[in-house]
């Protein structure tokens, strides 16, 4: 049993890590919570559905490795797109007006209820799959079971956690996120453009939740309110790694996944979402900085 929870944990922490990533991408150049961020992860699952929604619905169910990936493509790239939108019609105006932070919370709040709304009545309320193909027995390990889509989902996750710290750490533009976290100001009269800067942090950090989106997708159903539940645990993963910190969002996502799924040993699975929130009260109290701190 607890081997299984812990995989089912590992599986989990690495969806949240991934969320949790994208948004303090972005948390760290704008300052505030982009609560939009969850309708993002929503909206790459729904466009990847839509690229394979035909050969889903054929009785075989089985889609082509070829629209699969083109299917992700989409999804990541209009994810990444619909984040180059909500900060440029919502956002940018927003600061340009110099508005207060809790403006910018409002609004990102309706933004995600009315993108949310949006996929609603486009595709309905029905829930929707993209999992293809007759059910596999998973692979033994250590006394716990793993499919083939969960294996794809920690490669996947591994690959891009690694990626976008390279690309923090030694690119030219990653570096330049970090001077506009650091100091916007400071970092304008070095020649760094902080508006060029936070739209690029945008696309990182909306691409990074349509993967997820997609991911997650491929092993539960897909509905037009998916994104909020897991928005939450992308921000309390945020928090109790050190808000702000790459590092910590990775620790944050998996620590909440593993304690979510240690935490149901002995109760009902539907005390997850309490569990989440305890955790997050407790290191409020104990520790409010984060494990790792910020930044």
């Amino acid at each position: 049993m607890i081997p299984q929870l812990i995989v089912n944990g590992i599986i989990a922490g690495s969806i949240y890590a991934l969320v949790a990533l994208g948004f303090t991408v972005i948390y760290r150049t704008v300052k505030f919570f982009h609560f939009a961020h969850g309708v993002v992860y929503t909206a790459g699952a729904y466009l990847a559905y839509t690229v394979a929604r035909e050969q889903l619905s054929d009785v075989s169910g089985q889609v082509s490795i070829f629209v699969w990936i083109f299917a992700v493509f989409v999804g990541v790239v209009g994810a990444g797109a619909l984040g180059v939108v909500i900060n440029k019609l919502v956002y940018y105006p927003l600061r340009q007006r110099k508005a207060s932070n809790l403006i910018f919370l409002l609004a990102s709040f309706g933004v995600f209820i009315f993108i949310q709304n949006l996929i609603a009545l486009i595709y309905g309320n029905q829930i929707l799959t993209l999992r293809t193909g007759p059910i596999k027995e998973g692979h033994h390990f250590l006394g716990a079971v793993i499919t083939d889509i969960q294996i794809l989902i920690l490669v996947v996750s591994g690959l891009l956690l690694v990626i976008l710290w390279l690309f923090i750490q030694r690119t030219k533009l990653g570096k330049a996120m970090r001077a506009v976290s650091d100091d916007p100001i400071a970092a304008s009269v070095v020649g760094i453009n902080p508006e060029k800067t936070i739209l690029a942090s945008f696309v990182i950090g909306s691409v990074l939740a349509g993967a997820a989106g997609i991911l997650i997708s491929l092993e539960t159903n897909i509905e037009p309110t998916m994104g909020f539940s897991v928005l939450l645990k992308g921000i309390i993963a945020s928090i109790i790694g050190g808000i702000g910190s790459i590092p910590g969002a990775m620790f944050g996502g998996f620590f909440l996944g593993l304690a979510e799924n240690l935490g149901i040993w002995k109760i009902s699975a539907g005390w997850k979402d309490s569990i989440a929130f305890a955790i997050l009260i407790i290191f409020l109290l104990v520790r409010p900085r984060g494990i790792l701190g910020t930044k």
